[in-house]
């Protein structure tokens, strides 16, 4: 693995966080606040150092938050310049372990959603919260028990 650039871009980088989020903590605020209960940093099955941002394990519907550098954004990933090769590498690989968590996840039943950091809070916890309770009427219904 080539060293770092400087010290201070890997002092910088050792200090981004991987959980807990700016973006995370807002949407899970929202979230909690409309009344929904989830879990967070759920290990996902069969797949040892992988965890779900927000889960909901009883309509099994998996939220990442994924930020725009280190996972791929179209929009907004930049390129570091140093050590190119081996960032590219890097985050090639993360973006190929999102995809391979999501296959597995969909392959267990769980709807699988993923947003990136820039998105409005307020929207993905909307689009979150429409599909939990879409997943919990159709529960509901295929379980025989009728809202009135």
């Amino acid at each position: 693995m080539p060293a770092p650039s400087s010290p201070s871009v890997s002092a910088r980088m050792s200090r981004q966080a991987n959980r807990d989020t700016s973006p995370e903590v807002a949407v899970r605020r929202l979230l909690y606040a409309a009344g929904y209960r989830y879990r967070l940093h759920r290990k996902v099955p069969g797949m040892p150092r992988r965890t779900i941002d927000i889960a909901f394990p009883g309509t099994k519907v998996a939220v990442f938050l994924d930020g725009c550098f280190w996972h791929g954004c179209p929009e907004h990933a930049t390129q570091p310049k140093a050590n190119k090769e081996w960032w590219r590498q890097k985050l090639d690989r993360n973006i190929s372990r999102d995809l391979e968590t999501t296959e597995r996840l969909s392959e267990e039943g769980w709807v699988v959603l993923r947003f990136w950091e820039h998105e409005s809070p307020d929207a993905v916890a909307g689009r979150v919260a429409q599909v939990v309770t879409e997943r919990r009427v159709r529960s509901r219904t295929m379980s025989g028990v009728r809202d009135l």
